[in-house]
């Protein structure tokens, strides 16, 4: 090679070194002095496509930012070191597709992979595979499958799988499965299989496999199989299989229903077991079995009582097996009996 020649070489290699040098410090200084550099950044070989450096605003390929702030769309690999800084404001409209790398990656409507060290966010709704070290969130819907270190939550509706160190909750449903160490909580519906620590909770109906170290419970209908190391409950109804370590009642209860202590309500239909007490409130039913040391029907008994005590007030068809057995509507004489009473009108 001549000395022109390598005077030429040197040349270019100073000059690649030069624009190289220049493109990492612009980065280092994006990263130092990121929140006052919104509007910039250094795109390579364009501005809509390659690699990036700073707070490009519609960006496909690598990009690596501070902060995002007023972000339209990125699609490829983001890495973004830190949220937004005001949330719900600075960067709600954002569209996030792939990649998603940072302290506490995010945006607006965000869809892929999101990995975070400490969590990872969306501002409306959240999909696909997301990892935060202390939490997962959004403030809508958060749908696939999600893991935080502490919790994961969503505004609305969370679907999919969802493992929260501490709990797991949604403003509104909760679908899929979910396990939250210390308790699962839904504002309206949960559907799927639920283990909480502490318990598991649906503001209005619950359905499918709960299990809550303590209870579990719904505003309204609870459905399905529940396992509760003290009690279960529902406002409305309780049906299924409920084993309980204390006890489980509803207004209307179906099903097999066996509660450590007891099992109470209005309407029952099934079969029922506690180690104390099978209640059933005034002018209520009871149809199919009841066993427990004092069943106290105080209405109408269709089926089988089983017990040291048996009360009703009236027995429809079915018969009482136990020490004492009461029936009120029976003739006197016929009202208290040992060994068995039945209806004698």
């Amino acid at each position: 090679m001549s000395a022109e020649e390598r005077h030429m070489t040197d040349t270019r290699n100073r000059g690649f070194i030069r624009k190289s040098a220049s493109v990492a410090a612009l980065f280092l200084i994006a990263v130092a002095f990121g929140p006052s550099l919104y509007a910039q950044s250094v795109d390579i070989p364009s501005k809509t496509w390659g690699v990036s450096f700073g707070n490009s605003k519609s960006f496909t390929g690598l990009r690596f930012n501070f902060r995002d702030y007023q972000v339209e769309r990125v699609t490829g690999v983001n890495f973004t070191l830190w949220a937004p800084r005001k949330f719900g404001e600075d960067n709600k409209g954002a569209v996030i597709r792939g990649l998603s790398l940072g302290l506490i990656p995010g945006g607006g409507d965000v869809r892929g992979v999101q990995l975070g060290i400490l969590g990872a966010m969306a501002e409306d709704d959240l999909v696909g595979i997301s990892i935060g070290g202390l939490g997962v969130g959004s403030g809508e819907s958060l749908t696939g499958i999600n893991v935080g270190g502490l919790g994961v939550g969503a505004g609305k509706h969370l679907k999919g799988l969802s493992v929260g160190l501490f709990g797991a909750g949604a403003g509104e449903d909760l679908t899929g499965f979910a396990f939250g160490g210390l308790g699962l909580g839904a504002g309206e519906n949960a559907t799927g299989l639920f283990f909480g620590g502490l318990g598991v909770g649906a503001g209005e109906n619950l359905t499918g496999i709960a299990i809550g170290g303590l209870g579990v419970g719904a505003g309204e209908k609870l459905s399905g199989i529940v396992i509760a190391g003290l009690g279960a409950g529902a406002g409305e109804r309780l049906s299924g299989v409920a084993i309980c370590g204390l006890a489980a009642g509803a207004p209307t209860v179906r099903g097999l229903v066996v509660g450590g202590v007891g099992v109470g309500g209005r309407d029952l239909k099934g079969i029922f077991a506690g180690l104390a007490m099978i209640r059933v409130e005034k002018g209520g039913r009871l149809d199919g079995l009841a066993a427990s040391s004092f069943n106290h029907i105080r209405g109408t008994l269709n089926g089988l009582s089983v017990g040291i005590v048996n009360y009703a007030w009236t027995i429809e068809k079915g018969i009482q097996l136990g020490l004492v057995n009461i029936v009120r509507d029976n003739p006197k004489g016929l009202r208290v009996l040992p060994g068995f009473n039945a209806d004698f009108r």
